[in-house]
């Protein structure tokens, strides 16, 4: 299947880009002929930008060099060729806009398939393999070095219990987030469908299209959060799969639910089951409802206009003294800052 016809075929979940955006991917650039005629890496960035480590292969990509007065720099990998290993003074994203690609990254082999996203960290080590005709990487570099997978992994730690806990036990307990995360294509469409329009309306340069560029990209970071999950680890125990099961029960109903709902849904004694709850999360029942009532507070208070008395009845809590106190405690700041 050609580009074109990937791109514009609904049955496969493409999106109808521009033809002259195609057509300007699929052109071979200059670097692209000459690795296309040695076999062998070409070398585009200048000296100045970059800064090699003690290893003779490993080198760091700075900062200025793609930005200068822009945020975001967006480019086509170059094809034909193998790329060495490297580390970048920022986020990147490699979108796999068709065809497919095997990378290092981290130490770690992986392989994209087309409408798969990699973000690579801060620091993170990869290199690439050498892509064909029909394979087309997009890179998406961000220049402020305060959005990364840590960024990332803060937002949805702090709307998720689920991912919370998960996070937690996949690290050991400790603060350490990956280096790396793919969104798979199958499963992340929305995902795919605003990379697409970021990469038309960068190469476009249509009116407006920087201030459209900030939105896409505020979005592209708000759906990366939505879709960032951690698995359960594998030979997790009985007990960390129950509870799994009621972080997510707590998370659909927390304006009614309860221990003892709880405790007859999994059929285990009331007690038991609290003190389970307890020992594997850190928590109480009740702590853990709580946090998930003030997660659904915040995004109301920060999406809606609902008065502040009427979100605290909608997410059940009684006592209104109760949730400004405990809303202080786990935002640090008041709701009332959130309006502002």
């Amino acid at each position: 299947m050609s580009l074109t016809q990937f791109i514009s075929d609904k049955t496969t979940g493409g999106n109808y880009m521009n033809p002259r955006t195609i057509a300007r991917l699929k052109q071979h650039e200059l670097i692209e002929n000459r690795q296309l005629k040695t076999g062998k890496h070409v070398d585009d960035i200048p000296t100045r930008a970059v800064k090699h480590s003690n290893s003779k292969d490993d080198f760091r990509i700075l900062n200025n060099y793609f930005f200068r007065n822009r945020n975001i720099y967006i480019s086509k990998h170059s094809r034909f060729a193998e790329y060495p290993e490297h580390t970048h003074q920022f986020l990147e994203m490699n979108y796999m806009l068709n065809g497919e690609c095997d990378q290092v990254v981290n130490g770690k082999k992986i392989h994209l398939n087309k409408g798969d996203l990699l973000l690579i960290d801060v620091g993170c080590s990869h290199s690439i393999s050498r892509l064909g005709e029909e394979d087309i990487l997009i890179n998406l570099l961000f220049r402020d070095q305060s959005i990364n997978i840590n960024f990332l992994s803060g937002m949805r730690k702090s709307n998720s219990l689920v991912y919370n806990f998960l996070l937690n036990r996949v690290s050991g307990g400790g603060k350490e987030t990956p280096k790396y995360l793919i969104f798979r294509g199958e499963h992340s469409k929305d995902i795919k469908t605003t990379m697409e329009q970021i990469i038309e309306e960068y190469y476009e340069k249509r009116e407006f299209s920087d201030t459209i560029l900030q939105a896409y990209l505020s979005i592209l970071l708000a759906k990366l959060v939505r879709n960032y999950h951690v698995s359960a680890p594998e030979g997790s125990s009985g007990k960390q799969k129950l509870i799994v099961s009621i972080l997510k029960d707590i998370s659909k109903d927390y304006q009614n639910i309860s221990l003892g709902s709880l405790a007859s849904k999994y059929k285990y004694n009331k007690n038991y089951l609290s003190n389970v709850i307890k020992k594997e999360t850190g928590d109480s029942f009740k702590d853990l409802l709580t946090k998930q009532r003030l997660i659904q507070a915040h995004t109301l208070i920060t999406s809606t206009t609902l008065p502040i008395d009427e979100i605290i009845e909608n997410i059940g809590m009684k006592n209104k003294t109760h949730f400004y106190k405990k809303y202080k405690e786990f935002y640090q700041r008041m709701p009332g800052d959130d309006r502002n």
